[in-house]
C-alpha cells in the first residue's frame, strides 16, 4: 500500500518545483482521488490576443493530473503523457484545474482534468479539458 500524502506535504511538492513558485502556483484540494491547483492569471502569463496562454493552461493540466494521482499512488509519479482540448480562450481572474483519478492500474494512474477560469465574481467558466497517463516510477 503506497503512502499517500496529505494536503500539506502535497503543497511543499509544489513549492519545491521553481517554476511553479515562478508562476505563483497553489494547491486547494488534494485527496480521494483528486486534486486542485489554481493560479491568479496575470498579464505576463497572456498571449498576444489577451487571453491565457495556452502553455499556462498545459502546466496546470499535467500538474494536476499528476497530483490527482499521488491522491492514490503516493509519491514517486511522472506524467507519462496527456492531451488537453481548448475548448473557448480562457479569461478571467484565477486558472482552476480540478483533476480526477480515473483508474489506477499497477503501474499507471490515468485521469482527467476539467480547466476553468473564474472570474471576480466567483463565476467559474469551463475553459479546457485534458486526460493523462501517470506513471510509477518504483
Amino acid at each position: 500500500m503506497p503512502d499517500i500524502p496529505d494536503l500539506e506535504t502535497a503543497r511543499e511538492v509544489l513549492a519545491a518545483q521553481p517554476f511553479s513558485a515562478l508562476l505563483g502556483a497553489r494547491l486547494t484540494a488534494f485527496g480521494g482521488g483528486a486534486a486542485t491547483l489554481e493560479l491568479d492569471v496575470r498579464d505576463e502569463l497572456r498571449q498576444q490576443y489577451g487571453v491565457l496562454h495556452g502553455g499556462v493552461l498545459g502546466y496546470a493540466a499535467d500538474n494536476a493530473l499528476t497530483f490527482a494521482a499521488g491522491t492514490v499512488a503516493g509519491a514517486g509519479l511522472i506524467t507519462a503523457g496527456f492531451t488537453i482540448d481548448y475548448l473557448r480562450p480562457a479569461d478571467g481572474a484565477v486558472l482552476r484545474a480540478h483533476a480526477t483519478v480515473v483508474r489506477a492500474g499497477r503501474t499507471r494512474v490515468a485521469c482527467r482534468c476539467d480547466l476553468s477560469t473564474v472570474d471576480s465574481d466567483g463565476v467559474e467558466t469551463l475553459c479546457a479539458v485534458a486526460q493523462g497517463t501517470i506513471a510509477r516510477l518504483s
